[in-house]
């Protein structure tokens, strides 16, 4: 089964619209009350290898503006603006991070999606938009320097 971002992101906005109308039935208010209450606030880290750390940490910083790592607590750590978080496990077989060997990609959010593709395609990387546009926004796929997937999604205001 294969799922595209649109439906992934729809379905998340129809899951949690459905959730906030629906009626407490008293199964539902049971169910709730044995499910745990405290919840993650949002990605804290994304952690991977690479061949050559410095060197990647120095392309994100530099193409997309991610602070590295601060190594003393003199410097702040990059800050993320608020906002929505999809969290989704694919099938191991999905075509949609790239080919099999890629075994995680990461979506940042950006303000302005025609900006930063231009910014990057002065730098002289390969950004791909996807012309279609979502009820949740636009988006465009890049590859850093080792080859892993990244995409740039422009939420709708």
């Amino acid at each position: 089964m294969s799922v595209d971002r649109r439906t992934l992101m729809i379905g998340a906005a129809t899951m949690l619209a459905v959730r906030t109308t629906e009626s407490a039935t008293p199964d539902k208010v049971a169910a709730q009350m044995e499910m745990p209450t405290e919840r993650v606030l949002g990605i804290g880290g994304l952690f991977f290898r690479s061949r050559d750390p410095e060197k990647l940490a120095q392309w994100y910083q530099f193409h997309l503006g991610i602070d590295p790592v601060p190594t003393d607590y003199n410097h702040q750590a990059w800050q993320q603006a608020a906002g929505p978080t999809a969290f989704a496990p694919f099938p191991v077989d999905t075509k949609y991070l790239g080919s099999q060997q890629q075994a995680w990609m990461v979506n940042f959010r950006v303000r302005n999606l025609d900006a930063m593709v231009a910014q990057l395609q002065k730098l002289n990387v390969e950004v791909k938009v996807d012309p279609a546009k979502y009820p949740n926004g636009r988006f465009a796929r890049l590859h850093d320097p080792e080859g892993n997937p990244i995409e740039l999604w422009e939420p709708v205001r």
